[in-house]
């Protein structure tokens, strides 16, 4: 990413940083939590140290969910999901353009996942799973917000791509 001489776009920057740095975190917590629920189980099914608890299976399926949706937030900053690299060595100019096609193509892809994800967390609001009784909430929740991020990351990317084709930045 270039340094932009506006003060929006680069506090826009600054913004997408520290949420990128945010996410990093959340994914390293998520991975954490997730080892006590499996061990959990892996120690219940092989020994007899500790009794088999159902909600630990639930509990991380849960996690695992947020992991993936954290994950691939973090993919769409860093162009690793949703990014195939099949085409020759392209000039920068070129290369932009394909990406920008790339970019609305994710765009559409984040705006599913905003507009289903609404209808999907609105469908579990009042709900609870059936062996930990957490509100399943809290899992749809994260299909939207995936989508809210990627829309933000994609910004950033959009800003730097159109740059680039309009010839006011190196890539």
């Amino acid at each position: 990413m270039t340094d932009d001489p506006t003060p929006a776009v680069g506090a826009w920057r600054r913004f997408t940083a520290a949420f990128a740095a945010t996410l990093n975190w959340l994914l390293i917590l998520t991975v954490a939590v997730l080892i006590i629920p499996v061990t959990m189980q892996i120690l219940s099914r092989y020994t007899h140290l500790i009794p088999p608890y159902i909600w630990t299976e639930e509990l991380a399926r849960f996690v695992f969910i947020w992991m993936i949706m954290i994950g691939a937030m973090i993919g769409v900053r860093e162009s690793t999901h949703f990014d195939i690299d099949i085409w020759p060595r392209l000039s920068a100019r070129k290369d932009a353009a394909l990406r920008l096609v790339s970019n609305v193509f994710t765009l559409v892809f984040a705006l599913v996942f905003v507009w289903s994800g609404y209808e999907f967390t609105a469908f579990a609001m009042y709900r609870i799973s059936e062996l930990a009784e957490l509100p399943l909430w809290v899992i749809h929740v994260a299909w939207p917000l995936t989508g809210l991020a990627w829309i933000v990351f994609l910004g950033e990317k959009f800003v730097d791509n159109i740059r680039v084709v309009a010839g006011r930045g190196a890539r």
